[in-house]
């Protein structure tokens, strides 16, 4: 379990790969399109998808002449229940979580209530 929340952790650890997390949450979308807002070329992108997909965040399935990127946000349970361990973090909502993620890879400002969570 230790090398896959290696994994996880180090998947989520670039800005790039949790952007592309949070584009994810929409829906399903094509590599192309994912590669669409990043200035970088689309095997640079495919790195990352390929470092996602190791870590099981995502998952990629052709249909057609398109490959398609597909978010699996199970993967991130037991990274979840990790840092539950500690006490000091509240159970975590992946519904939650996912909306926190989105919001600060927005740069959108947290609720109040979440943020008076956070200090908790």
């Amino acid at each position: 379990m230790t090398d896959q929340l290696d994994t996880v952790f180090a998947a989520l650890a670039d800005p790039t790969r949790r952007t592309i997390l949070s584009m994810l949450l929409e829906d399903d979308m094509a590599v192309t399109d994912v590669a669409e807002p990043f200035e970088m070329s689309l095997a640079g992108i495919s790195k990352h998808l390929a470092i996602l997909a190791g870590a099981g965040l995502i998952t990629q399935e052709k249909r057609g002449r398109v490959k398609w990127c597909k978010l699996e946000p199970d993967a991130m349970r037991a990274a979840s229940i990790w840092m539950q361990g500690f006490g000091q973090f509240e159970p975590v909502n992946l519904d939650a979580f996912e909306r926190f993620l989105e919001a600060e890879l927005r740069g959108a400002p947290t609720a109040p209530s979440e943020t008076a969570r956070q200090g908790d």
